[in-house]
């Protein structure tokens, strides 16, 4: 078997497109696979296409040797976006083979560790807030509101949430200043009464036993991180996540409180989680298989072993997304919880083969070859994004 062509289809997303890559071989199968940050599509696009030539004409199942090749052949554009491209071939390679097997991806690496996974629901309240015109939802105007959503999440079967800080308004807005500014990334009195009246509010909700996450991203240094973890201490959250610590502030953050702290997403690559491992200033390592791909994402999971830390995989994209990250799952044994994004623009389930089978707040992991579901084309095609 040898691979013919490399292509990518960018599709509407929730707020950013979601980017897919497919890989055709001689032998008339496909392997696709879901990867890199939407927003930089453009990007990601065409770094696929300069890597592209590193495995045309190669069989696509010696995946670790194409994966090491790919690495160390653009080592003068090391990590980031290039990492990330390099993750949506790694991840089809992994698709191509299972398939040419006949078996699920995990299969190929000792699985499955489990049958089914816990999940949270990601964006609770945030999307919303920010994309409800984009869903087709009603914004949130009120704390009645953000009542009514956490209700609903829980009879949907789910037990634990994950939200963002929201400012009252008419309507409520998301909390936006890390990345469109104001860039002093100061936790205000305002913002702080916010955050804590939001998660008051769904703490009572959910009741004592529901597990709630804030993810405050890159909004705030270490000080205000350390003030909100301090202040959200009585509503016993699961984790405070956050995206722009270096290790030695997480450290310093997770000294400071008994609030549990989750971190790791933006890092790819085991050596850029080294240092937060070592310190163990996490309780729970984030990571995203699709920035990254399934090498160093099970890679990172086993070093996070090692520190007696569980991971939480990062996942916010379509379904592709969701089966690529359970067979992560599905070939560990340190998973603390895995995101799902339930709210989502109407075509989701149409761009996929398959969805996947979601029962109070589990997930069954897939058994079909391959990842168990694929990119339909037909529909990527319906909804490509063109910018």
């Amino acid at each position: 078997m040898k691979i013919t062509a490399v292509e990518t289809f960018i599709v509407k997303g929730n707020f950013a497109p979601w980017i897919f890559c497919a890989l055709r071989t001689d032998e008339g199968l496909t392997g696709y696979a879901e990867f890199g940050e939407g927003r930089v599509w453009r990007g990601m696009c065409g770094l696929v296409e300069d890597i592209a030539p590193l495995i045309i004409g190669k069989d696509p199942r010696a995946v670790e040797a194409h994966y090491i090749h790919m690495v160390r052949s653009t080592r003068m554009v090391y990590g980031g976006a290039t990492w990330q491209a390099i993750a949506g071939i790694e991840l089809a390679l992994w698709d191509l083979k299972a398939k040419a097997l006949g078996v699920p991806v995990y299969e190929l690496v000792g699985g499955p560790t489990r049958t089914h996974q816990k999940v949270y629901w990601s964006h609770l309240l945030s999307y919303q807030a920010n994309y409800h015109e984009q869903l087709g939802c009603e914004p949130v105007r009120s704390y009645d509101d953000i009542r009514t959503l956490v209700r609903a999440a829980m009879d949907a079967g789910y037990d634990t949430f994950k939200t963002n800080i929201l400012l009252p308004g008419e309507p409520f807005r998301g909390l936006g200043q890390g990345r469109s500014g104001p860039h002093d990334q100061t936790l205000t009195r305002e913002i702080l009464n916010a955050a804590i009246k939001q998660i008051e509010v769904m703490r009572e909700e959910a009741g004592p036993e529901a597990q709630i996450c804030l993810d405050v991203n890159e909004n705030f240094k270490v000080d205000g991180q350390i003030r909100l973890a301090q202040a959200l201490e009585p509503y016993e959250l699961m984790w405070l996540e956050m995206d722009n610590l270096d290790a030695d502030s997480c450290r310093m953050l997770k000294d400071s409180t008994r609030t549990p702290i989750c971190t790791g997403e933006q890092r790819l690559g085991p050596f850029n989680y080294a240092d937060l491992l070592s310190s163990r200033a996490m309780d729970a390592c984030k990571l995203d298989l699709q920035w990254q791909g399934f090498i160093p994402a099970r890679r990172v999971a086993n070093m996070a072993e090692l520190y007696d830390i569980n991971i939480a995989p990062h996942n916010f994209n379509s379904h592709l997304s969701t089966f690529q990250t359970m067979h992560l799952c599905a070939s560990v044994t340190n998973i603390k919880i895995s995101e799902s994004d339930p709210t989502a623009v109407p075509w989701r389930d149409e761009v996929v083969t398959a969805v996947p089978v979601v029962e109070h707040g589990m997930i069954e992991i897939p058994t079909g070859p391959g990842w168990g579901a694929e990119l339909d084309e037909k529909a990527a095609k319906k909804y490509a994004y063109e910018g």
